[in-house]
C-alpha cells in the first residue's frame, strides 16, 4: 500500500464514523471485516519478524563494517521507508478499512460486529 491508499482509507473511516459512508451489504462488510481481521493477524506476525532485521552484525571489524551496519540497520527501523515503519503504515489502513466495515456491518444490523462473530461461532458450535 502506498501513501495515497492510506489516506484514501483513512478519509473513508472518518467519513463512516461522520455517518457519511457505509456499505449497504451485511454480508459483504461482514466478510470484508473478517478478511481484515485475517490481514491484521498475518501484518502483526509479520511486524513481530522485523525485530529480526534489527540484528545487524556480522561484517567483521572493517572501517566500512561500521557504516554498512548503519545502512542495514536504517532499512529495519527508524526510517520513514523502513521496514517496521511500512508494516506499521500497513496496519494503520488495515484497521481503517475494517472500521468502515464494522460501522457498515452495525448501521445495516444493529450490532457491533464482534458480537455478530461471536454469535456466529457459537450458533456453528452447536450444529
Amino acid at each position: 500500500m502506498n501513501e495515497d491508499n492510506a489516506a484514501t482509507w483513512k478519509n473513508l473511516a472518518g467519513q463512516a464514523r461522520a455517518g457519511e459512508l457505509y456499505l449497504d451489504d451485511e454480508n459483504a462488510a461482514y466478510l470484508c471485516a473478517k478478511a481484515c481481521d485475517d490481514r491484521l493477524a498475518e501484518l502483526n506476525r509479520i511486524l513481530f519478524a522485523t525485530q529480526n532485521a534489527q540484528n545487524v552484525s556480522g561484517f567483521g571489524d572493517f572501517t566500512m563494517a561500521a557504516a554498512l551496519s548503519k545502512k542495514f540497520l536504517k532499512q529495519a527501523t527508524g526510517d520513514s521507508n523502513s521496514i517496521d515503519q511500512v508494516i506499521r503504515e500497513h496496519i494503520e489502513t488495515v484497521q481503517n478499512m475494517r472500521e468502515v466495515m464494522a460501522i457498515s456491518f452495525k448501521r445495516i444490523t444493529g450490532q457491533d460486529i464482534e458480537n455478530a462473530a461471536q454469535i456466529a461461532s457459537t450458533t456453528e458450535q452447536v450444529r
